[in-house]
């Protein structure tokens, strides 16, 4: 899995749900839960991550939505 974005922000959360939804794009979000109750320290972030045969797709589709400084860097 490809980790696309790192974030508190839930409006954030909620406009790339729906960027990968319209594009098809199968991702999960891992550690919500615990984001949500850890509260604003940023420790412990929500993550949306994508298959890796899916990574280069979803990060075009974001990039697009104008939302490019917010990805997680690229690792080889």
């Amino acid at each position: 899995m490809h980790e696309l974005i790192r974030t508190n922000d839930l409006v954030l959360l909620s406009f790339v749900r729906a960027a990968l939804e319209d594009e098809g794009i199968e991702f999960i979000v891992v550690d919500n839960n615990m984001s949500v109750l850890e509260g604003s320290l940023g420790i412990l972030a929500a993550r949306v991550l994508v298959p890796e045969a899916d990574a280069a797709e979803a990060r075009k589709a974001l990039g697009e939505r104008g939302i490019a400084h917010e990805l997680r860097p690229e690792t080889p």
